[in-house]
């Protein structure tokens, strides 16, 4: 009889998201004369932008023509992505990444899943508490991360970073040594962001006791304030420790087209083997490429119009962000986030559990957000909702919560 990897059947429960969408179907269905507005998963509402579209349609007529037509892409991706991702990202910014260390790809969530295969089986992971779960479940699935503890919600071999109320939601640096630290900056699901200086300091950390830092920039569009770093690499001795991951997905429009990139500087080795190799070998054996079309859309989002044009969709993610944060605040919740980042944390009212706060939210006011708790145990308490939805159903949906908790 053929056996399974039982370090799947260590996965407690669905996906955070799966178990969203379940929730909110049974609900819909019991209830089908009521309009339930979701604030919870981060997919976005507004269209691809125009210089996006007019770039998709250049490259579907191309595909038509044999003269034009392509086949499977570079195992990095095609150079006039790169070559413009190294130039507007990372050299405008003072950081000195080159085309070859940048793997284009089909979005940050396969990325920030299958980094890990680069690493042995006994590397110890760090994560921040709250946490994607991505980067640990995951780990789960590699057998990397021990026993769970179901009480605690935690894993015996996973090193949690606490941020809280108390640290500003800014992790601090761990009493025991990780191999692996996973970092999302500006975080989802906190919506915290770290100064230069503070990264710098993680930067430094992970030189001194030979880690590597998974560094998920998937939110930096959405930082406005001067002394928040865009890229890790503007740190000194970034190149020698970090692996970056970016998408597309939320500064583009990007969820429904696919497109994403992963840095790995040529100076991260392990002794003499660089890591940046066998990633690249990896990408060789188990995938063909994102589609040349949606490469030529995403080099349109580097044009002087595609600049512009998405810009002015972030900012109205932006104004969203600030439509939910002063409203929950007006109501009288404690609230986070919504600054640097799409996403708002909010402390759950009357001591409710993040689950009761969702059941609650859910049928008082027909509107969902995420549960804190999906993230980590740290994330018990609090409840996540995203900017991401349209003007219309943000402004509907704080109003239906006001209603009932003013």
């Amino acid at each position: 009889m053929f056996r399974l990897n039982q370090d799947y059947l260590k996965l407690p429960g669905s996906y955070l998201f799966s178990t969203i969408g379940k929730k909110a179907g049974a609900y819909r269905a019991a209830h089908p004369d009521r309009t339930v507005i979701s604030l919870g998963i981060g997919d976005v509402t507004q269209p691809l932008v125009p210089a996006v579209i007019d770039a998709l349609h250049r490259a579907v007529d191309e595909m038509g023509h044999a003269e034009t037509f392509r086949g499977y892409a570079p195992d990095l991706g095609y150079a006039f992505l790169r070559d413009v991702i190294a130039g507007w990202d990372y050299r405008k910014r003072g950081c000195e990444i080159a085309p070859d260390e940048i793997f284009i790809s089909d979005g940050a969530k396969g990325d920030s899943a299958n980094i890990q295969e680069l690493f042995s089986a006994d590397a110890q992971i760090a994560v921040c508490d709250p946490v994607y779960p991505v980067y640990v479940d995951s780990n789960v699935m590699a057998g990397r991360t021990g026993t769970y503890d179901a009480e605690k919600g935690t894993w015996s071999r996973v090193i949690y970073m606490p941020c809280t109320e108390e640290n500003g939601f800014c992790p601090e640096l761990p009493e025991k040594e990780p191999d692996l630290i996973y970092l999302c900056f500006p975080n989802n699901p906190t919506g915290s962001a770290l100064t230069k200086d503070q990264l710098q300091v993680w930067v430094d950390y992970a030189n001194r006791i030979g880690a590597v830092i998974i560094y998920d920039a998937a939110y930096e569009a959405y930082i406005c304030e001067e002394n928040i770093p865009h890229s890790i690499y503007e740190c000194e001795g970034a190149r020698t420790c970090a692996i970056e991951l970016r998408s597309f997905s939320k500064n583009a429009g990007f969820t429904g087209t696919r497109l994403g990139f992963v840095v790995i500087p040529k100076d991260l080795k392990s002794g003499d083997v660089m890591v940046h190799s066998l990633w690249a070998r990896r990408h060789g054996t188990k995938y063909n490429g994102a589609p040349y079309i949606v490469q030529r859309a995403g080099e349109a989002v580097y044009t002087q119009q595609g600049q512009e044009q998405i810009r002015a969709q972030v900012a109205f993610y932006m104004e969203n962000a600030r439509i939910i944060r002063e409203s929950l605040k007006k109501t009288g919740f404690t609230v986070y986030g919504g600054v640097n980042a799409p996403y708002i944390w909010m402390k759950t009212p009357d001591g409710l559990s993040s689950w009761e706060f969702f059941d609650r939210l859910l049928e008082d006011a027909n509107v969902i957000g995420t549960p804190g708790s999906g993230f980590g145990p740290s994330g018990e308490g609090y409840f996540r909702l995203t900017a991401f939805g349209s003007r219309d159903n943000t402004i509907e949906a704080l109003d239906r919560i006001r209603r009932f908790y003013e």
